[in-house]
């Protein structure tokens, strides 16, 4: 614990939280040097870290995953073998009020069938990376772009590539 706030204090978790009396955290040197090499980041964090990381990277993507239903919730908590009946209510309580946190995502996806809910977050990740905002090099891409198209026109329409 000790080494945790030492690492809090020193701003070296990109977000970072207490939850049911433990605490968690991501590091930020991994996720920053992920970001530079262009790769794509899933965090699995509570709302509290969510909130975190949209303060700290306001063009950050938020996905909600839902359960698919409350007994799936409890089933899902009840599968932990460390945890007594007492520890899953406290947990279901949790999970009801961060569905108040729900709007302020950016996608819902609905955890039913894993696989599938797999798929929906691939989709998700594909869709952003294609928004002209998150393009690597849009304007360099637009350039090249232009500048073909004005060697098409003026080569009379004989493409030069």
């Amino acid at each position: 614990e000790a080494r945790f706030r030492e690492m809090v204090a020193a701003g070296e978790l990109l977000e970072w939280a207490e939850v049911h009396g433990e605490l968690y955290g991501t590091p930020r040197a991994p996720v920053e040097e992920a970001a530079r090499q262009g790769r794509h980041v899933v965090l699995d964090i509570d709302v509290q870290g969510a909130r975190q990381i949209r303060e700290r990277i306001p063009e950050a993507v938020l996905v909600f995953v839902f359960p698919p239903s409350a007994a799936a919730l409890a089933r899902r908590l009840g599968g932990r073998a460390t945890e007594a009946d007492p520890e899953v209510a406290r947990r279901l309580r949790n999970g009801r009020a961060e569905l108040e946190r729900a709007r302020d995502f950016d996608y819902l996806v609905v955890n039913d069938e894993l696989e599938t809910a797999v798929d929906q977050v691939r989709a998700i990740v594909e869709a952003e990376r294609l928004r002209p905002g998150r393009a690597v090099d849009l304007d360099g891409d637009v350039q090249r772009l232009r500048g073909e198209i004005d060697e098409f026109l003026e080569g009379g329409g004989e493409a030069s590539k």
